[in-house]
């Protein structure tokens, strides 16, 4: 296992060293549940990275944190537009119809996994509006999407521009928000609230967390009835000082940025090395590329490890901690293919 390098998925990148210092730091007794003071410190530390009063959950899980942003959007009888590859419909495992107690996932199309407005509209307006149908409610955005596609500010507030015009709430699944980030160049507040955004939810796992990702809500009252939902869910960790702290030690430091700078220029690397291969835009730190079954094997032999994607299809993901050597030699055997 260890000879290999791993291009699999960044959910296996290593803690960043300052978040297991953190996590050291807070094994020292002090209120349970979110009650403790480091728990305390994550709205003025969110607050002041979104330019404006927020309030934050830590969340455990992507899933569970996908799914508990739509509940606070979408009623159990409603329904929640996303893409078709979002991986709230295809990784979840029925995650968000079970937080929701049955909402529907109502599914568009778009290049890249990228929603448009034309792509809502034609699955919006194909739904009759009577009580035969499930409604709309909420519309879930992923940035960067599941194909490695950016969603700029522009078009986040195109988006969310339409549906606030039909009343339906804006999530955006940011589980890779720091890459979306490093590649846009713009501020956090510009690409979320700013733009239209209710809820994010804010990736540390792939980001150099070990257990902890972030809820953050931009209006008054989501946050309440999703602090009773994430104890009904389970997922109110009677020691949560240690998810803030892991938190707190990659935010307070711009920690998440630059890591996701790291991986983003990692997978800008290895694309300028396989141009006439890719299949989607690179513009975070995951790679689609054209690969015949041969031209695999001869790079898992290389010892590389990744994803076969699809048919003649592979995966490549960058992690922000990997080895300067790794990439270089994945460019190299890429580019001798």
């Amino acid at each position: 296992m260890g000879d290999f390098m791993r291009f699999f998925s960044d959910n296996a990148a290593s803690a960043h060293p300052a978040v297991l210092d953190a996590i050291v730091a807070a094994n020292a007794v002090d209120t349970a549940y979110d009650g403790d003071a480091i728990s305390k410190r994550l709205d003025g530390a969110f607050s002041d990275l979104f330019g404006r009063p927020v309030e934050s959950l830590w969340i455990a899980t992507g899933t569970a944190a996908n799914s508990l942003a739509l509940a606070a959007l979408c009623p159990p009888y409603g329904g929640v537009l996303c893409h078709h590859d979002a991986h709230i419909q295809n990784d979840e495992a029925g995650a968000p119809e079970f937080y929701t107690h049955g909402a529907k996932l109502l599914l568009a199309q778009g290049d890249g996994a990228k929603l448009t407005v034309d792509s809502v509209t034609a699955t919006a307006d194909a739904i009759a509006r009577d009580v035969h149908r499930v409604q709309p409610h909420a519309l879930s955005l992923t940035n960067a999407t599941e194909y490695g596609r950016v969603y700029a500010p522009d078009e986040v507030a195109a988006l969310a521009d339409w549906a606030k015009g039909r009343g339906f709430g804006v999530h955006m699944d940011g589980a890779r928000f720091a890459n979306a980030i490093a590649h846009l160049g713009c501020t956090p507040a510009e690409l979320t609230w700013q733009a239209g955004v209710d809820v994010l939810s804010f990736g540390f796992v792939k980001n150099g967390g070990m257990s902890a990702e972030a809820l953050i809500f931009f209006h008054e009252g989501l946050a309440e009835a999703t602090r009773i939902r994430r104890k009904r869910a389970g997922h109110l960790l009677s020691k949560g000082r240690f998810a803030a702290a892991q938190i707190l030690a990659l935010i307070e430091e711009d920690r998440w940025i630059a890591n996701g700078r790291a991986a983003n220029d990692g997978a800008r690397r290895l694309a300028e090395a396989a141009t006439g291969r890719l299949i989607h835009a690179v513009e975070a730190n995951e790679l689609f590329l054209r690969m015949t079954p041969d031209e695999a094997a001869t790079l898992r032999a290389q010892g590389f490890d990744f994803y076969d994607w699809a048919e003649g299809e592979i995966r490549l993901v960058v992690s922000w901690d990997q080895p300067e050597a790794e990439i270089a030699a994945l460019a190299s055997a890429l580019a001798a293919l």
